[in-house]
């Protein structure tokens, strides 16, 4: 009678792991393009693992008790001397219970060496040039790419269709909805980085300068109908709207994730707030698959 194989820290937990999946392939491929529709599909990514650890790392996610049921891992060339392990932790996961899937990525050699040359990159490869490395690794990821569950080849296609054929590949749903977050600030606490569009409403008369509206704010009644009574609000917002219905449905197409609308005055207490609830209200009425968030930055530093 055989003596059972011992119990290695690598063996997977067949109640919690659920599914796996390795990815690896050319460098310049689409791999961090992958890796981040992952993740907005929510699942646990992990980039640049030494492949030794690829085990440890799935046994840790399924542990009784954790809420991990995805787990995407990003393994290749960067690795270096970790790459030749590769091969054999994918046949080791494979042994175990639970789907485990490699997904290789691959792409034509001019195709590489644009996106090389475009980016200004060293090849990990090929410290001696951009083709040799790409070269030398199709050498080391031939065996690899022979054992892989799922190959997409990336060559003629820009990353929202390599999004999609990602999606479509892995049979995800694409649900993820579009989150848009409305904030309002003042100019003389600086404009915030992080937004994608900058609304300047500045060019409205200011409440401030009235006594009795000073002390409220654009989330109370009186300051709004001051902000909406002047005669350049109406058209103005009226141009906003047309340019959120035209803009929201495009930023959903092309599978955006987030997007954040800044309205800024000069304090950050009146016109933007005013401003931006309205706009927060408009998108919420006539984009019901979109979340809204409405945030006041400056609200209370002015």
């Amino acid at each position: 009678m055989t003596d059972p194989a011992p119990e290695t820290s690598e063996s997977v937990d067949a109640t919690h792991a659920s599914d796996v999946l390795i990815i690896t392939g050319m460098s310049g491929a689409g791999r961090t393009e992958v890796a981040k529709v992952l993740e907005d599909h929510d699942w646990f990514v992990i980039d640049n693992l030494p492949p030794s650890l690829l085990g440890k790392v799935v046994e840790l996610a399924f542990v009784p008790g954790s809420s991990v049921s995805r787990v995407a891992l990003v393994a290749d060339v960067r690795g270096r001397q970790f790459f030749d392990e590769l091969l054999e932790t994918v046949r080791q996961l494979r042994a175990e219970p639970g789907q485990v899937r490699l997904l290789f990525l691959e792409a034509s050699d001019e195709v590489l060496v644009r996106r090389f040359e475009t980016t200004r990159r060293r090849h990990p490869a090929g410290p001696e040039g951009i083709l040799e490395g790409i070269h030398r690794e199709r050498e080391l990821l031939a065996e690899l790419r022979g054992t892989a569950d799922l190959v997409i080849d990336s060559s003629s296609t820009n990353v929202h269709q390599l999004r999609d054929r990602v999606v479509e590949v892995l049979g995800m749903e694409d649900q993820s909805p579009l989150q848009v977050t409305v904030e309002s600030f003042g100019f003389k606490q600086g404009a915030p980085r992080d937004a994608d569009v900058v609304l300047d409403v500045r060019f409205l008369p200011n409440p401030h300068w009235v006594d009795e509206l000073r002390p409220f704010t654009g989330l109370d009644q009186q300051v709004r109908d001051y902000v909406f009574g002047q005669d350049l609000t109406g058209p103005y917002v009226a141009a906003l709207e047309a340019l959120l219905d035209a803009s929201v449905p495009g930023y959903v197409r092309e599978g955006k994730r987030y997007l954040t609308i800044a309205v800024g005055c000069t304090g950050g207490k009146h016109r933007s707030v005013a401003i931006s609830e309205h706009v927060a209200a408009h998108l919420r009425r006539t984009a019901p698959d979109v979340r809204v968030a409405v945030e006041h930055r400056d609200l209370g530093r002015e």
